[in-house]
């Protein structure tokens, strides 16, 4: 029995400001897995043609996505990854909104894929706190907020 070997891409999806300020927008809607894919498709056909899409299609899906944080983990086949890597790096728009997608990390397993989501959300929440520098709570760098984050996460 033959073993299928994957790649494993935590992207997070950053979503672009409108251009100008007194432009009304439409309130945003969240993101599906389903319109990530369909993207993601698009971008593969777009960019690499039929040849990349029947690489990267049979094995491509979308593992897990977080429509409040914007992470998102897509499964594809080790050999085609990096043509999934640079349609995802080359993708503009998610139906019709726009978006910059950010690979965070690619990784052999799903479950160092869910560690890296982890480590990154913290990072994250710990860069927000530090700039809103709130009274009352306690005030330790980054680097020490996610020391403690990891120690606790292990034990």
């Amino acid at each position: 029995m033959v073993r299928f070997k994957n790649r494993w891409l935590l992207v997070e999806f950053l979503q672009v400001p409108a251009p100008l300020p007194g432009q009304t927008t439409r309130q945003p809607e969240d993101l599906t897995s389903k319109q990530i894919w369909a993207a993601l498709k698009q971008s593969i056909l777009t960019h690499f043609g039929d040849t990349g899409w029947g690489a990267v299609g049979s094995s491509l899906t979308i593992k897990y996505f977080s429509p409040r944080t914007n992470l998102c983990i897509i499964r594809v086949a080790r050999d085609p990854h990096k043509i999934a890597w640079a349609s995802v790096t080359l993708m503009t728009a998610i139906d019709g909104r726009k978006f910059v997608p950010h690979v965070v990390h690619v990784s052999g397993t799903i479950k160092q894929a869910q560690l890296a989501a982890i480590r990154h959300n913290r990072e994250v929440v710990a860069r927000y706190r530090a700039r809103a520098k709130t009274p009352g709570t306690r005030t330790l760098s980054l680097r020490a907020r996610i020391e403690t984050s990891m120690i606790e996460t292990y034990y």
